[in-house]
């Protein structure tokens, strides 16, 4: 959940000081519904053999300006020129040569006024800090094999093992090894490693096993000062400026438009390389600035919700929020990620917020990104973070994830039931020793289906099935939002020591990656990695957010966990059903009825698994339980806080003991 990442925009709007430009500019919302749409797809900058064409969507500009400029920043506008009204509300200009290496704003006079400088909502290429648009030659980005470049082969998304991460913190400790620290090129880098020469970087993402890496946002945006990143600064990045170009401080120069789009090229091919793929964080639910934003500098209005008194609608919770139910926002939206997956190769989109977006914009973007590539897959947090004047029934909400059939929601179900409320740092879930959960665990182990054994009215998050397919649901237990899980299980668990911690993690761990729907877990969780116990780590420093490699040293035995129980998964398709009608045939819940005790079967062969039955049980509780199992050739795959995907013992079946705290997990073939 994404709440007051930047709260300074809430404290703005509370003392007034950005609202009487709201007030007098936006009191009319059904206004919007008259203006002009352009469906054409050249707007802002098109470079033709012996011209440079320039379109702005503008539909109330009474004029427009063109400026030229040699630079990035720092110089004098080379020319400016009036631009031409033209269809649809556009403005247009057209300029002979190929002007590459040049860089252009527009500024259009509005209720008499003129506005400030923009690069436009289309900037594809931008210098330093984003403030002017750069015309380059996107054919010479290019990698070497670039064309015929390709993501892995993802049949379904719950084929898919998704890992979070954030360009700075995975790359930028000393103990990394990797030179490109906090850079694009920090994912191209092979053979590194800490001290004890331990893989870190990618390499460590192959032993690991993971499928896609989930990076937090890549598009320019607003709070790290690219002019002066020796200062280190740090953020998230969910307070966007251009949408459509890289962001300049993961590059090695912010001032060539150029080296940052090839940057993460190279980035993007040397993932696929390796057999991963690239899920993009996008943020088109709110702009990083309100009246100054490029939205608000082309089409005053137009793209934001607001209040009936004219002030920004807020459900971001960031100071606005973006209008996609409007027809050129959400065209925008659409052709943003279907620009990203052809010009950048990206193999997934998760979306910020995406209830502030209507479940018919989402809808088409899945479908117009899946004609690109049907391997690409979306996702994304089906809340907001405040209210919104768009109706319930038409936000995309976990709720409305049915109106969205290609379409896949986070489950805070199976989050909050496991480890305990988000919103309570002390509060214990059913993987530290809380009774009451087990329903509420069972709803995410269905991935929210319809199961005649779960009884959703003793669901603690939802009340009811809201996932017509278990390919809806994204499972997890925590990511870079709230206290990731180690800190989690230290704020929750003050008396137990590391290692009771680290099994609670594991057996966390085990119910996500083993459950219905797609498995998602956060940077460094495999190394028992923490942020000291700082919940809201957007603008911390690298000393909260880095990654410390030299704990894949300290606790090997949990990061092998790990890779074994990615492994397991990877190789049993009966933990990656795709259909609700087969998770109900082939699922099957055992009547123990005793307190943070599940016991559950994967039977029949399910989704074509070569093993007959595979026998799984949760103990959360903090002394052993015993599970009666029917009596057969057992190959043991967990127990007791191990795991070997290919099995570490075989058993007969009976009374089994199963450990405080831990997994046991059994499989047979007849």
């Amino acid at each position: 959940m994404k709440i007051n990442i930047l709260p300074s925009f809430s404290a703005l709007m509370t003392t007034g000081i950005a609202l009487s430009c709201s007030l007098a500019t936006y009191a009319d919302e059904s206004a919007y519904d008259s203006y002009p749409v352009y469906t054409g797809d050249d707007l802002e900058l098109t470079v033709e053999s012996d011209a440079t064409l320039f379109r702005l969507w503008a539909p109330t500009a009474e004029a427009v300006r063109l400026s030229l400029y040699p630079t990035d920043r720092n110089s004098a506008a080379e020319k400016t020129i009036g631009m031409t009204r033209s269809v649809d509300g556009t403005w247009v200009a057209k300029l002979p040569g190929q002007l590459y290496g040049k860089f252009y704003t527009f500024s259009i006079k509005h209720n008499g006024q003129w506005l400030a400088e923009t690069p436009g909502v289309w900037a594809k290429a931008v210098g330093t800090n984003g403030q002017r648009a750069a015309i380059i030659d996107f054919s010479r980005t290019n990698p070497e094999g670039w064309d015929s470049d390709r993501g892995p082969h993802t049949p379904a998304i719950t084929d898919a093992v998704i890992y979070e991460m954030h360009h700075r913190d995975f790359s930028v400790d000393p103990s990394s090894g990797i030179v490109n620290k906090g850079k694009f090129l920090a994912l191209t880098e092979d053979n590194t490693h800490n001290a004890h020469g331990d893989a870190t970087g990618i390499d460590h993402l192959k032993e690991l096993g993971v499928t896609h890496v989930h990076i937090l946002p890549s598009y320019d945006y607003n709070s790290v000062d690219e002019a002066n990143l020796p200062s280190n600064g740090y953020n998230w990045g969910y307070d966007p400026v251009n949408y459509n170009a890289p962001e300049g401080s993961y590059s090695t120069n912010p001032a060539d438009p150029a080296a940052r789009v090839k940057e993460m090229k190279q980035m993007v091919k040397h993932l696929h390389d390796n057999g991963i793929g690239v899920i993009m964080d996008v943020v088109y639910n709110h702009t990083a600035q309100n009246d100054d934003s490029n939205f608000s500098l082309t089409a005053p209005g137009y793209y934001y919700r607001h209040r009936p008194d004219g002030s920004y609608s807020d459900a971001s919770a960031c100071g606005n929020e973006t209008a996609s139910d409007r027809k050129m926002m959400s065209d925008y939206i659409v052709n943003s990620v279907k620009y990203w997956a052809k010009e950048y190769h990206i193999d997934g989109f998760r979306f910020d917020l995406m209830a502030i977006h209507d479940t018919e914009t989402m809808n088409r973007v899945a479908e117009e990104l899946k004609e690109i590539n049907p391997d690409i897959f979306v996702y994304g947090e089906g809340w907001t973070a405040g209210d919104s004047p768009l109706p319930v029934e038409r936000r995309a909400l976990k709720e409305n994830v049915s109106k969205m059939p290609q379409i896949a929601v986070f489950s805070d179900d199976i989050r909050d039931a496991i480890k305990g409320h988000y919103s309570d740092a002390s509060d214990r879930g059913f993987a530290t020793g809380k009774p009451g959960l087990e329903e509420t665990v069972k709803i995410g182990i269905v991935a929210a289906t319809a199961h005649p054994q779960v009884d959703y009215s003793k669901g603690n998050n939802s009340k009811f099935a809201y996932a017509s397919a278990p390919t809806q649901i994204i499972n997890y237990v925590s990511c870079h939002d709230d206290l990731m899980l180690t800190d989690k299980l230290r704020k929750s668990m003050p008396d137990a020591t590391d290692a009771e911690r680290q099994r609670a993690a594991r057996l966390a761990q085990t119910i996500v990656f083993t459950s219905q729907g797609t498995p998602f877990m956060f940077a460094g969780e495999e190394l028992f990695r923490d942020k000291k116990g700082v919940h809201n780590s957007y603008k911390s420093p690298d000393s909260i957010n880095a990654i410390d490699w030299e704990l894949k040293h300290t606790n090997a035995d949990q990061d092998k966990y790990y890779t074994e129980l990615i492994k397991l998964r990877k190789a049993h398709p009966a933990f990656r059903m795709t259909t609700a009608e087969q998770v109900t045939r082939h699922l099957k819940f055992d009547d123990v009825n005793e307190p943070n005790l599940i016991s559950y079967s994967l039977i029949d062969n399910a989704n074509g698994d070569e093993w007959k039955e595979i026998k799984l049980i949760f103990n959360g509780a903090d002394e052993e339980r015993v599970v009666k199992v029917n009596k057969a050739d057992w190959t043991v795959i967990a127990h007791d806080g191990q795991i070997n995907a290919d099995g570490l013992t075989t058993a007969r079946g009976g009374k089994v003991t199963v450990a405080p705290r831990s997994a046991t997990i059994l499989a047979r073939t007849k």
